[in-house]
């Protein structure tokens, strides 16, 4: 079965088209349970994202700061597996029919086998991966796999990169890129930063894929802000932190709901 990064790029388009930029989310999976994650992030693309990126909870996640952290020891703790990650692509894609990404650290993908992991996340119906701290130069085999069963590669790039390095990775990336809006972890910040344009402007001189930015927003005013120069606009600590402030379950689905709502206002308003 082939995955669904045609999908994926339509729906980028589709948000070009109607002059906005595309709202991203992210939740990891198994938080706070493999089923509340899956409610919450039906409950997010209800609210308004187009995509979701589910997250493969790692016990020592690089990029992520301490609010993803939180939610991934809970997601550990509950024993999430692999599988939990596909059944959740599988049931978050069913139930609304939008583009599921897994987002992971290499290790736990080479483990379980790639091209077990490609073939089943396609499967599932996801739409490809993004992968943080996989070196370009070492992902060939990942992307024969991923080609084969029609998913997305999705690499990440930094204003610390040279142009040289972006066009690079851009060579070979597909579905979109992330540009990650400053240097350090994930997390919710007061300001997005002016370092996040100017590595679109270098990005696109180097592709034709979308680039979304992430790391850093949290509300409508700096979506945005980030909806006036990027293709795509990807929220991740805001809604995990929605759903750890949260006294109950279903008062954390709600939450991340109405914020997406707020978020989808912001990438219409391109600040």
């Amino acid at each position: 079965m082939s995955g669904n990064v045609r999908l994926l790029e339509e729906t980028l388009a589709g948000a070009r088209a109607e002059g906005r930029s595309a709202l991203v989310a992210y939740l990891p999976a198994g938080f706070p349970t493999v089923d509340g994650g899956i409610e919450a992030m039906k409950a997010v693309l209800e609210g308004g994202a187009d995509v979701v990126e589910v997250g493969l909870p790692h016990s020592d996640p690089v990029l992520d700061g301490p609010v993803i952290q939180t939610a991934d020891d809970i997601a550990l703790r509950g024993g999430v597996r692999i599988a939990d990650v596909l059944r959740t692509v599988r049931e978050v894609h069913r139930a609304t029919g939008k583009p599921i990404l897994v987002m992971t650290y290499w290790n736990p993908v080479d483990r379980y086998g790639v091209e077990r992991f490609a073939a089943e996340l396609a499967e599932a119906g996801g739409a490809g991966c993004i992968l943080p701290d996989l070196p370009v130069q070492e992902s060939a085999h990942w992307r024969e796999h991923a080609g084969k069963h029609g998913l997305a590669t999705v690499f990440v790039v930094a204003p610390s990169s040279r142009d040289a390095r972006l066009a690079e990775i851009t060579a070979v990336g597909s579905g979109f890129v992330y540009a990650a809006s400053l240097m350090g972890v994930t997390g919710t910040r007061e300001s997005v930063g002016s370092e996040a344009e100017d590595l679109v402007r270098r990005t696109r001189a180097t592709t034709d894929l979308p680039v979304c930015v992430g790391l850093g927003v949290s509300d409508a005013e700096q979506a945005a802000e980030v909806a006036r120069f990027a293709d795509g606009v990807i929220v991740g600590s805001a809604f995990v932190k929605r759903m750890l402030d949260a006294p109950d379950a279903a008062t954390g689905v709600r939450d991340v709901r109405a914020l997406a709502g707020e978020l989808a206002q912001g990438v219409r308003a391109r600040g």
